[in-house]
């Protein structure tokens, strides 16, 4: 299964860096559509989507997810949000039990 990364250029990059995918988006309206084209591959397993992107569309994240069960999407704290500082590396280890 694979895991794909949504977000800005930032969010995207960190998570390259540790060899997962992603999309690169400037909108939530954009990140939607973006995943809408992920839970067509069979292979997505896991969709990590920031959330400054993730807050506007989240009703739409709801019915996504109501529609079928994979790509799970989990929404993490935007690069540069007032959340506390966040070390993506540790957070995916900890996301796929590594």
């Amino acid at each position: 299964m694979k895991v794909i990364t949504v977000g800005s250029r930032v969010f995207v990059t960190s998570f390259q860096l540790a060899g997962v995918q992603g999309k690169i988006v400037d909108s939530p309206e954009n990140a939607l559509e973006e995943i809408k084209e992920i839970y067509k591959d069979p292979e997505a397993g896991l969709v990590l989507l920031s959330d400054d992107l993730s807050e506007p569309i989240n009703d739409q994240l709801t019915t996504l997810r109501a529609e079928k069960s994979t790509p799970l999407v989990f929404a993490l704290p935007a690069s540069g949000s007032e959340k506390s500082e966040v070390d993506y590396r540790v957070m995916l280890k900890k996301i796929l039990g590594v």
